[in-house]
């Protein structure tokens, strides 16, 4: 059993590194990692984004553990701990913290995908930007000593300052450039958010990720954050970016939410050539148990 977490742990790092390549491409727009085959579904595994959890996690009413605990019970495999259920966000949690979360994690089987912060490179003053990126890089060596392959970032939350789209993205993608430099020494990728928020549309986050234009950098496809008549056509058309995922209930039909139909997303997981995990996020009103549930044997269903 131990040598079977540890193949998987390892496996896991890799598919991270790898994912996200067009298996049509000889190599990543992004990466210069080689394209694989896809050969099926077997690749894909499903893990949980705790954000399903947001609420009871914020309130106290549970912790960290007790997604592990039931992730396991579940026969959930992978979970992204998002860094605002540490204790001490937004500082760093204590070694402590972070090495009972991970040894929690290794004995019962689960494989740590990305951590993440709520950061945002959208103002004009370099100083309020210097903090931003103390903050990534604070988590980006707390994802090292989990032993997660990925941080979750974002480009921000758009400031009320006037620059023209092009001027603040400059900076924010020379922001990111920096933070990424400062990842790879610590061996953890940096998964931008497609969020609804500085890149709203499929076009845009593509410009944006090919001004930063780096190696360790890639896209955590947000299928519930395009906003458009045809979301399935943006998620395609940034999906060869991933190098991982949220895969939320719904998405958006300009601005109604409707439930996903998760036939078409993994079928665009699948020709998009990604190998790894899927996080399950599940939001709004409901059991959060029942909820991530019924999206699990959903999609468990249709990957076979």
């Amino acid at each position: 059993m131990i040598e079977k977490n540890r193949i998987n742990r390892r496996s896991f790092a890799r598919n991270i590194a790898m994912a996200g390549v067009a298996a049509t491409l000889p190599v990543n727009k992004i990466s210069s990692e080689p394209a694989i085959a896809s050969t099926g579904m077997n690749h894909l595994k499903i893990s949980l984004n705790a954000f399903s959890f947001n609420d009871l996690l914020l309130a106290g009413k549970i912790t960290i553990d007790d997604v592990l605990d039931f992730c396991a019970k579940l026969g959930i495999v992978g979970v992204d701990l998002t860094g605002y259920y540490f204790p001490g966000y937004p500082e760093a949690p204590s070694d402590e913290y972070i090495y009972h979360v991970k040894k929690r994690a290794f004995r019962l089987g689960i494989d740590l995908g990305c951590t993440g912060v709520r950061n945002d490179f959208t103002w004009s003053d370099p100083e309020k930007r210097k903090s931003e990126k103390k903050l990534v890089k604070d988590w980006i060596v707390v994802a090292q000593k989990l032993g997660a392959p990925g941080l979750r970032i974002f480009a921000g939350t758009l400031s009320k300052e006037e620059y023209p789209w092009e001027t603040r993205a400059r900076w924010i993608a020379d922001d990111i450039r920096e933070c990424a430099e400062f990842a790879r020494n610590h061996g953890v990728m940096l998964a931008l958010q497609n969020h609804y928020d500085f890149a709203k549309t499929a076009g845009e986050v593509e410009r944006l990720l090919k001004m930063i234009d780096h190696e360790w950098v890639g896209l955590m496809v947000d299928i519930g954050s395009y906003h458009s008549p045809d979301p399935y056509k943006d998620i395609a058309a940034t999906a060869k970016y991933a190098i991982t995922w949220q895969m939320k209930e719904k998405v958006f039909i300009n601005d109604t939410q409707v439930e996903a139909d998760y036939v078409k997303i993994i079928d665009i997981v699948k020709n998009c050539g990604y190998r790894g995990y899927l996080p399950l996020e599940t939001l709004g009103e409901g059991d959060p148990y029942q909820k991530v549930e019924s999206l699990y044997n959903k999609v468990k269903k249709i990957l076979g």
